[in-house]
């Protein structure tokens, strides 16, 4: 019973590391565009409006990511709920075994 619990814990940790990883590589883009803006030959004014572009494409990101982030927990927690609903019913019928 323990191993059939870990192996359905093994895709959660993948779908962790994959918004963890997707949210250090977004978090690396803003950071990397935002220094490219900087050293750009371009006017104040263009470079404070393409600035704002990206900070705000950046910030509507952050916001989906933050969703499906939100979306996976909620995944996540109906998968645990279930478990636990499993595991009390299997505790039941072993009760109801042992007493004959």
């Amino acid at each position: 019973m323990a191993d059939k619990a870990e192996e359905k814990n093994e895709p959660v940790d993948s779908e962790d590391q994959g918004y963890g990883r997707f949210a250090w590589f977004l978090t690396g883009a803003i950071i990397g565009a935002t220094i490219a803006v900087l050293y750009a030959p371009k006017s104040g004014k263009d470079t404070r409006k393409y600035i704002s572009n990206v900070t705000h494409q950046g910030a509507e990101a952050v916001t989906d990511t933050g969703k499906d982030i939100v979306d996976a927990g909620k995944e996540m927690f109906e998968r645990g709920r279930q478990l636990v609903e499993d595991a009390a019913e299997l505790f039941d019928r072993g009760k109801k075994l042992v007493r004959g």
